[in-house]
């Protein structure tokens, strides 16, 4: 499994419309997701920052992300929610959000009874 935190600014003036898309998310990008090994997705908002978190459950993760991004209900999604969103300057070769390094992690206990 791989883990995935992502960031990206909320514009102010677009808040509303994204929290109301994000209250009732299509089925179809949501199945989009899963068929893309998609699980423990969250999305958080911190004033105008969002941070995303999800796991990553599949074997060919830019195979999986590649049929994501083709998908033409999840395109239509990002029509929508694309315009709320402002990415970072130094988001590098990501399509919208920054992904963050992952420096320090708890794992579950082992042998716990």
């Amino acid at each position: 499994m791989k883990r995935i935190a992502q960031t990206i600014r909320l514009r102010s003036e677009r808040r509303r419309e994204y929290l109301e898309l994000h209250s009732a998310v299509w089925p179809g990008v949501e199945a989009a997701l899963r068929r893309a090994h998609i699980r423990n997705y969250s999305i958080f908002l911190h004033g105008d920052v969002l941070f995303a978190y999800f796991e990553y459950h599949g074997d060919d993760f830019e195979a999986d992300m590649a049929e994501l991004e083709a998908d033409p209900e999840t395109q239509e999604w990002w029509k929508r929610t694309d315009p709320c969103q402002e990415p970072w300057p130094d988001r590098g070769d990501s399509r919208q959000w920054t992904e963050l390094p992952e420096v320090w992690h708890l794992s579950p206990e082992e042998g716990r009874r």
